[in-house]
């Protein structure tokens, strides 16, 4: 498998690691000095979050809430109401965990293009546990009205993101990891938050991932391959408004599809993608995430593979599926 839009080898075992809390933080620094309208709102958590930097950089337009998590949000779509862009950041189990009726009351109800960045998410917050480790973001997030949900694949992906999101109109909600994860995406990778993106062609079978699991799919169908399988690869760093367009012309083509996510799979990417097909086009169909469990402790690789989301899980499912159908 190639792309000029990926690194030229992502199974290569020293491939690049990084932060996408460190993308989100340089495009923030970006975003702000593009813009005297930018703001940045944190619940204590100056450092962790990595607005450090735009705190530094910008200090009469950086506002320390303290932990209220209520008030980061209600100050924000405040600010965006006067016409400022305001990013608020916090771990996500405590926004949009905490403050989710805030969100929905002050900032949709009244469309107004505030910034919810959840740090922390999903499964790789590792040893932190299922308290801090938020699973149900996505699901929560995307069933309100005019919320975007964003989820970046890496750290290059997530400073393009935050830069997109600074010039976005609408309310926006994007979650970010904790851990170094690879850098799979280079900088002429395209980007929108309209457009999925086709990272891998193939006839076989559709794999859709969003955020860090991605970089498992195609690690995945670079295995199914060698395997005498070619599997389609779609990158959805936007859950909502979710790109069906591109979905559906790929899952045409293949008829089948396995989406994957880091994020509990009831009402998650998986539940987008199968709403889609289920009215669009039908096809068999399987969704692979968190299945109704909470997290628990462990590095961020054991747990990958105790919830059964590494790209060996991947690539069996691929052939469980398409045994199923006959076609193996």
């Amino acid at each position: 498998m190639s792309s000029p839009f990926l690194v030229a080898d992502l199974e290569d075992p020293n491939i690049k690691q990084d932060s996408l809390r460190e993308g989100f933080g340089e495009g923030l620094l970006g975003a702000g000095k593009k813009s005297k309208n930018v703001v940045a709102l944190c619940a204590d958590l100056t450092d962790s979050t990595k607005m450090a930097a735009f705190a530094s950089k910008f200090p009469k337009r950086y506002f320390q809430v303290g932990v209220a998590e209520q008030n980061l949000v209600t100050a924000a779509s405040g600010l965006a109401a006067m016409g400022f862009i305001p990013f608020t950041s916090s771990y996500a189990a405590f926004s949009p965990g905490r403050n989710w009726e805030q969100i929905r009351t002050t900032i949709c109800l009244n469309d107004q293009p505030v910034k919810v960045i959840g740090s922390h998410a999903g499964l790789s917050v590792g040893p932190d546990g299922a308290t801090h480790q938020m699973l149900e973001d996505i699901a929560i997030m995307r069933s309100l009205p005019n919320m975007v949900v964003v989820a970046p694949g890496d750290k290059i992906e997530a400073k393009k993101a935050t830069l997109a999101l600074a010039k976005d109109k609408r309310p926006n909600y994007m979650r970010l990891a904790r851990e170094n994860s690879a850098v799979f995406t280079t900088d002429k990778t395209p980007f929108s938050l309209d457009k999925a993106q086709v990272f891998s062609e193939g006839r076989d079978i559709t794999l859709i991932g969003t955020g860090t699991m991605t970089y498992q799919a195609l690690l995945a169908a670079e295995h199914l391959y060698k395997q005498g399988i070619d599997a389609e690869v779609i990158h959805v760093p936007v859950i909502k408004p979710l790109d069906e367009e591109t979905i559906i012309a790929s899952v045409t083509k293949t008829g089948a599809a396995i989406t994957v996510e880091e994020a509990q799979i009831n009402g998650g990417l998986g539940g987008a993608v199968a709403e889609a097909i289920v009215e669009k086009h039908p096809v068999p169909m399987h969704r692979m995430g968190v299945e109704d469990r909470f997290g628990e402790s462990g590095t961020p690789q054991q747990l990958m593979k105790a919830f059964g989301l590494s790209s060996e899980h991947i690539t069996k499912s691929v052939h469980q599926l398409l045994k199923q159908m006959g076609r193996e």
